[in-house]
């Protein structure tokens, strides 16, 4: 089984429009050509004609049952009909999580401005996730998305559970002391890379993933997550053949730690 924690329905090639629809069905035959199982779907922190809101793919995957919804907060124009909704997602199990984007939007995430949003992850025993590392775009400021801060949150709410999205590459090693430290802090390996992985690259990263299960421990904390469709997922799947760990090891990362973190129902898939 592979669960894949980490997909976008954007449209990141903004010369044309693409309907919610022909991006789902997109995702849906990727999905299948690679035998993925289930993948979380994750909206962004702004919503215009190439990112649909929360409610538009929440109203869009109802007919799947392989697919879930982390929804995607924005810190700069959040307002309390927001805070409701998400409330409300949150009740009936529509979404599976959150995720903000500090680095793109100009925050901290120890910020008390989420701190309800916080508290209502707790109550509902939803992850937060949290784009780390590099920005996709040039107008992301880094030092926002720099891995360290998540430390200073997963302190100051223990019985949070917080996803490092990207494994904070290129502070990856930061990262894995953050993870290590903090035993409600997981990291997936997302986005790694632009379409697909050189042979170079490849080996390289390899090499900085395994040397970070080997000083983090067990892969307990580790989620297989691909950025699709910023990253290719066949390469990916290539990319975790490479690792050299064991097979219980490998699906722990694959989907074992997804489906307990997430609640993810394996025995529909």
């Amino acid at each position: 089984m592979i669960i894949d924690v980490h997909t976008h329905i954007n449209n990141y090639h903004e010369d044309r429009v693409v309907s919610l629809n022909e991006s789902l069905d997109k995702l849906s035959q990727n999905m299948k050509d690679n035998n993925i199982d289930y993948s979380l779907v994750l909206t962004s922190y702004k919503v215009n004609e190439h990112r649909p809101s929360t409610k538009q793919v929440v109203e869009a995957i109802k007919g799947y049952n392989n697919l879930g919804v982390v929804s995607g907060i924005s810190y700069l124009h959040y307002n309390h009909r927001d805070v409701i909704e998400i409330s409300d997602y949150l009740e009936k199990g529509f979404i599976k999580g959150l995720k903000f984007y500090p680095g793109y939007e100009p925050f901290y995430p120890n910020d008390i401005r989420f701190k309800l949003m916080y508290e209502m992850a707790i109550e509902y025993d939803v992850p937060v996730m949290f784009h780390s590392g590099d920005t996709y775009a040039p107008t992301g400021k880094i030092k926002y998305s720099h891995p360290i801060h998540i430390d200073d949150l997963a302190v100051d709410y223990p019985e949070l559970k917080i996803v490092i999205c990207h494994v904070g590459n290129p502070w990856i090693k930061d990262c894995m002391e953050v993870v290590y430290k903090n035993k409600n802090v997981y990291a997936d390996i997302s986005g790694l890379v632009l379409g697909d992985f050189s042979d170079k690259f490849e080996r390289y990263m390899k090499k900085e993933i395994e040397e970070m299960i080997t000083y983090a421990g067990d892969p307990k904390y580790l989620l297989y997550g691909t950025d699709w469709p910023i990253s290719n997922m066949k390469s990916y799947l290539k990319f975790m053949g490479q690792l050299d760990l064991a097979d219980e090891k490998k699906e722990l990362i694959l989907w074992k730690n997804a489906a307990e973190l997430f609640k993810i129902d394996t025995s529909k898939q």
